[in-house]
């Protein structure tokens, strides 16, 4: 029997992007590019070795806004004619260097992953989401989500009903799609501030994960540092990220990723090559990354070597065995001072593992097998796994916190950002009196007043993610980010003044309703909902 456990929690968000009043959009490839280089490859190493009758249990979170955009059809459509462009740029690839061997081997080493990427994706008719749910019924994956849109809590806290908004509508998204009700709940950006757990626990999530000093600062003294959870007040239990074996896979610049053999990310031919011979491929009219890329790592100065796949999938087995090495002696370690069993946290984005480290799945799909057939001290586990074999720990607030830059609020909430937060205190203000108003007193407004409602609780939830403030603190798309939550906070006004005045313009409604159209059961009768006093005690 193993002496601990190593639990992997992949985190897969992105904002929602859609635009259907253009015919194509930069940023959907944010999209495009997450299912080829991450959702794909991850669903298809864990199907071969489940398959093959390996033993894992990995937990992959899914947030409501990238599930809603898997789910959509205008979304697989375009993905779709997306990967047709890519494997036509890869067969002028394979033309322009065909005296250029090896070149040109990578080119249809690329045609090959695209067609076989586009070849999965029809397998699901476009629904990556039953991919999940069949790795799910083999029982070697567990899924949770996330808030709705990815709004960090703690700093929506101050009004409370726009917390249990995105907590709601997120689990009730996700179980419209899957069957099942979440357990685990990522908290986003690892968020967390005392005070959040009952609306945790009245919606049945069992677990979330904090960075580690929100373990480490908890109310109580933990015991177990973060290799035990502690239950909240309310009995939710919070799992503490491992600093160390994170850093090991995360860091590029002291992890695995960092690595000379392996794919160098930023070298990519949509930069390399002359804009029109890539637009002319791809279109848009902007230079872009289009997932070609011909170099290695090699090290810090401007001279690239070419890329071997071979020698990138070699390391990416040698870096597989260090990581487990070095965990099997953690947990000899840690199980000589623990009277339970520890375990190893390690969250991730999701996108780490193919989109920023190309080799990534395949260095888990190493980690997997030699966790399974090369040791007996380790095993894999997911929280919900760990948890009914060990339900007793301590009880206690764990302490404000997030995973972002300096532990707490900084990215998301500074100079340049901190004008979108009067914004969204004043919509969920509106938000809460348009919800008493209609849904408070027990009267059904008409469809049509019912439509318009649900659709200013999209728009103010879509304002709320945290994409938007981290990309203008990162001045990365800081002109769309600002552009999305300025069209959201005007739609949302809009229609409130629309209802208040008996106005409806159903036209431009429906415009809206298509263009912002998560979410389609979304129930803003939460917002009129009596605040509930919960019961505190550890549930397990």
């Amino acid at each position: 029997m193993a002496k601990g456990y190593l639990a992997f929690v992949l985190h897969a968000h992105l904002p929602y992007v859609r635009h259907p009043e253009f015919e194509a959009f930069l940023e959907e490839r944010w999209f495009f590019e997450a299912v080829t280089e991450t959702y794909i490859p991850l669903l298809k190493f864990f199907e071969r070795a489940a398959r093959e009758g390996v033993p894992f249990r990995v937990t992959l979170s899914l947030s409501p806004t990238l599930l809603a955009m898997m789910e959509d059809p205008l979304l697989q459509d375009r993905y779709r004619a997306h990967t047709d462009k890519l494997i036509r740029l890869c067969e002028w690839e394979m033309d322009r260097n065909r005296d250029q061997g090896h070149i040109r081997w990578l080119a249809e080493m690329y045609r090959g992953l695209f067609i076989e990427a586009k070849d999965y994706f029809d397998k699901w008719e476009g629904r990556l989401s039953q991919a999940c749910k069949a790795l799910v019924d083999r029982g070697v994956l567990e899924l949770m989500t996330c808030a709705a849109t990815h709004g960090i809590l703690p700093l929506l806290n101050v009004q409370p009903k726009s917390v249990e908004a995105q907590v709601v509508t997120g689990l009730d998204y996700f179980e419209s799609v899957f069957g099942f009700r979440a357990r685990g709940l990522w908290l986003p950006e690892c968020g967390w501030t005392p005070g959040l757990d009952p609306v945790l626990r009245r919606e049945g999530v069992r677990y979330f994960f904090l960075e580690s000093h929100g373990i480490d600062h908890a109310a109580v003294t933990p015991f177990h540092g973060v290799y035990a959870p502690i239950y909240t007040p309310e009995g939710v239990a919070a799992f503490g990220r491992d600093r160390d074996c994170t850093k090991e896979v995360w860091s590029a610049n002291e992890g695995y990723p960092g690595d000379t053999d392996y794919r160098e990310f930023y070298r990519d031919i949509g930069h390399d090559l002359e804009f029109d011979y890539i637009d002319r491929a791809l279109g848009g009219g902007v230079r872009s990354d289009t997932g070609i890329k011909y170099h290695r790592i090699t090290g810090p100065t401007p001279h690239k070597a070419l890329y071997d796949p071979e020698a990138g999938k070699n390391k990416a087995a040698l870096h597989a065995g260090i990581f487990l090495d070095k965990r099997v002696h953690q947990v000899d370690y840690l199980r000589s001072a623990m009277e339970t069993a520890p375990i190893i946290v390690a969250p991730f984005d999701a996108e780490l593992f193919g989109h920023w480290w190309f080799e990534g799945p395949q260095w888990l799909d190493f980690v997997i097998r030699k966790t399974a057939y090369d040791q007996d001290t380790v095993a894999l586990v997911t929280l919900s796994d760990y948890l009914d074999r060990h339900p007793v720990h301590q009880v206690g607030d764990p302490g404000t916190s997030t995973w972002g830059h300096a532990g707490y609020f900084e990215t998301w909430l500074n100079g340049r950002n901190d004008w979108i937060y009067n914004h969204y205190l004043e919509c969920g203000a509106r938000m809460e009196r348009l919800a008493q108003r209609y849904a408070g007193n027990g009267a059904a407004p008409s469809p049509l007043v019912d439509r318009a409602l649900k659709q200013c609780m999209r728009e103010l939830l879509l304002a709320q993610c945290s994409d938007w403030p981290f990309i203008i603190s990162n001045c990365t798309a800081e002109n769309y980010a600002n552009r999305r939550v300025k069209d959201h906070v005007t739609r949302f006004h809009y229609s409130a003044d629309a209802i208040e005045s008996g106005t409806i313009d159903e036209d431009y409604l429906r415009a809206i309703e298509y263009a912002d159209n998560v979410f389609p059961d979304i129930d803003y009768a939460c917002f009129a909902r009596k605040a509930e006093a919960g019961a505190a005690g550890p549930t397990g």
